[in-house]
């Protein structure tokens, strides 16, 4: 491609963008569409404001406008919260990080995810964990290392291929359930497999100065470690029919009530915009 055409392209980006959403374009799922399929899955009828401010590419968490774009009216409606406030570190606080989880079970760890619904996107996902559930192993040693391209898949390389837009993010994470029989914690599970920014699965940092998916996994970790049984549940939420979740709800309440987890992570990733209609995700 000459230097006339590459600049054309960028130029008219926005353009090329909606005709992928108005013809569904090129969408890779659990049950492997055909790429010639006509099917429309980018209806989304709230849209998410892409001209917001992000920063560059390599910012450790998002802004908090950036944050922000994601957590539409539609989401809002489906977390039915009193109050929601941003942490300051990438993350919303939900009724000020309490639950109503009834936590006095009697039962062997299980997970429990709902079913797809018509357009492939998973649902909320349900545990019970204890130390029993953890997995310490590596994928390749129990062989939960099989993959699949969920909905939304549309992969970007950031930096050349230093750098990816997405993860293959679990709702619930294979070191918390990877030791419950029966229980497919691989990348391969499209019941538990959602189309996560990098930053929105992987964040922590160690500490509470980058608070995504991974930080409060962690502290869910270290409760398990300390032989107390947790209550834990991932819930995907959508704007409209879009096919990229908006943010993930993650509530956990130990037995003993020493760990209580109530937030919203957006599913964002800084310097990138996204088209949560189809996941096309572009370097600002």
């Amino acid at each position: 491609m000459n230097r006339r055409k590459k600049v054309n392209y960028k130029k008219w980006y926005g353009l090329v963008a909606a005709v992928v959403v108005a013809t569904g374009g090129y969408l890779e799922t659990q049950h492997q569409k055909d790429p010639s399929s006509n099917a429309n899955y980018a209806t989304a009828s709230v849209k998410v404001d892409q001209n917001i401010k992000t920063g560059s590419v390599n910012d450790e968490k998002p802004t908090e406008s950036l944050a922000t774009s994601v957590l539409t009216e539609d989401v809002k409606k489906q977390v039915k919260a009193k109050s929601i406030k941003y942490n300051g570190t990438g993350a919303f606080v939900v009724d000020q990080n309490k639950t109503n989880f009834n936590t006095n079970v009697s039962a062997a760890p299980y997970v429990q995810l709902a079913r797809q619904d018509q357009q492939g996107r998973p649902g909320a996902a349900n545990a019970w964990l204890s130390k029993a559930s953890r997995q310490y192993r590596n994928r390749q040693e129990t062989g939960n290392n099989r993959t699949i391209n969920p909905v939304g898949w549309q992969q970007l390389r950031i930096n050349g291929k230093s750098q990816v837009l997405y993860n293959r993010g679990h709702s619930v994470g294979y070191a918390l359930a990877g030791n419950i029989k029966g229980f497919d914690a691989s990348e391969a599970n499209p019941q538990n497999i959602t189309t996560q920014t990098a930053w929105a699965n992987q964040s922590s940092n160690g500490n509470d100065q980058n608070t995504g998916q991974n930080y409060y996994e962690g502290l869910v970790r270290k409760a398990l470690d300390s032989n107390k049984k947790v209550r834990y549940r991932v819930t995907p939420l959508y704007t409209g029919n879009n096919l990229v979740p908006s943010v993930n709800h993650i509530e956990a309440k130990s037995s003993d009530g020493t760990l209580q987890v109530n937030v919203l992570i957006p599913n964002v990733q800084p310097g990138i915009t996204i088209n949560y209609q189809n996941g096309v995700g572009r370097v600002n």
